[in-house]
């Protein structure tokens, strides 16, 4: 019997365990559904998407089917092209990825089939990790630790590339093309990788050598010292459990802190399924309504935010690197996000929506409890009245200016920007608005 797998964020043959059910009874079909959805996102990311697919339909022989529709409507003709009663896929856990597994699941039913889910996009999955009263966890350290002692699985073995049926009929994306157009509106970084077997090469080349210096290293920008695993991981491109397998063996500080950094995205992940408003409420409120800026200066002022134009050289750098690449390194990220919200006073949301548009890694549950944590209004979340200082934190982080000279061709010149705003009088004015509102509370 014919077994169907549905591709979504598993972009992969190794340690794969819907894929490996899916091939457990002989060769399986493969599907990914390109809904409406993803031509909302950029045209970089899609970029990425599309290459990423080409590169598992080449790892297959040509057998994955990428067809366009609706994922209940995709995957339940792929299901009786291919006569398979059972679909596998990997669990989701976002509110949109639940919805859309329950549509796939109710579409099967209606026709006598089933959708299967096994693995998750987690070491971990949410849920799982939890107080002794049964509760989630609210702050991290501790969630950190509880995750630890839960543990995971060994990786799972590698899929068979041979092991597969083709959908032809199905398959009507011209990935080549998709990925033509996404260039034409935001040209890739050349360095980004999408194949499968590099992001391993290159992983493993961390693992041997800077993961040792992740400790010390891993906020300077002006560094080459990060993974740059997050693209690969928002993709499915490689499993967290592969990752944490390969740092099992080593002992560095390097080795536990970048451990630790992956435990940030299983414990946001955990925040969103317990608290699914958390993907546009704030869980916590830090100022009054009327206290946030709009109206045509806030406008202004999130432009020259979005466009590198502040003034202040490291929010600059960082923006204008998300223009050009779909990246930004992390300790710049919580700059700007703290510059937008706290110098600005401008709503988290419409950062973390900028964010969705631009970057190549984009993964929900990061990216919106991130923007909470850095605006104080997360479960655990960074205290509202720690403002980022940008001049301190570029001198702290980019010493020798390396990172925003790269960035700001212009820099030192007359034709850079005055700093758009003074940063101690918003700093002042911002927590003054929030000592009102909690006391208002």
């Amino acid at each position: 019997m014919t077994h169907l797998w549905w591709a979504r964020r598993d972009l992969r043959l190794d340690d794969n365990p819907a894929l490996l059910e899916a091939q457990s009874d002989g060769p399986a079909a493969a599907v990914f559904a390109w809904t409406e959805a993803v031509h909302l996102w950029s045209g970089r990311r899609r970029a990425h998407l599309a290459r990423s697919l080409w590169s598992l339909r080449d790892d297959t022989g040509g057998a994955l089917a990428v067809a366009r529709g609706r994922a209940a409507e995709v995957v339940l003709a792929a299901a009786q092209e291919a006569d398979a009663r059972v679909v596998w896929a990997a669990k989701e856990f976002s509110p949109a990825g639940v919805a859309e597994q329950q549509a796939v699941s109710e579409a099967l039913e209606g026709d006598g089939r089933e959708l299967r889910l096994h693995g998750s996009p987690y070491a971990v999955a949410p849920g799982r990790v939890l107080k002794s009263d049964g509760t989630p966890y609210r702050v991290y350290t501790p969630f950190l630790d509880a995750w630890r002692g839960h543990g995971w699985r060994a990786p799972a073995e590698r899929a068979d590339p041979d092991a597969f049926v083709s959908l032809g009929s199905l398959d009507d994306v011209d990935l080549d093309q998709r990925a033509a157009h996404g260039d034409s509106e935001d040209p890739i970084d050349p360095h980004h990788e999408f194949r499968e077997e590099r992001l391993r090469a290159a992983l493993e080349d961390f693992i041997d050598g800077d993961v040792a210096g992740y400790a010390q290293d891993r906020d300077r920008p002006d560094l080459d010292a990060t993974s740059h695993l997050s693209s690969a991981l928002a993709f499915g491109q490689v499993h967290p459990r592969t990752v944490l397998a390969m740092l099992a063996p080593l002992r560095s500080d390097g080795s536990r802190v970048f451990q630790a950094e992956l435990a940030w995205r299983e414990f946001h992940a955990d925040t969103l399924w317990h608290e699914p408003q958390a993907r546009r409420e704030s869980l916590t409120p830090v100022l009054a309504e009327d206290d946030w800026e709009t109206g045509r200066d806030a406008d202004d002022a999130f432009v020259a935010w979005r466009d590198g134009r502040t003034g202040f050289p490291l929010v600059d750098a960082g923006m204008r690197q998300l223009a050009q690449t779909g990246w930004m390194h992390n300790r710049v990220r919580m700059v700007v996000a703290s510059f937008l919200i706290k110098d600005l006073r401008l709503p988290w949301q419409r950062g973390a929506d900028h964010f969705r548009r631009a970057l190549v890694d984009y993964d929900h549950a990061q990216n919106q409890l991130n923007w909470q944590w850095v605006a104080g209004t997360g479960r655990d979340a960074a205290p509202f009245f720690r403002i980022f200082n940008p001049q301190s934190q570029l001198e702290r982080f980019d010493p020798d200016r390396r990172y925003v000279q790269r960035w700001i061709p212009e820099l030192d010149t007359p034709e850079y920007p005055e700093p758009l705003v003074d940063h101690r009088e918003e700093r002042e004015t911002t927590l003054r608005l929030h000592k009102r509102a909690k006391a208002r509370r």
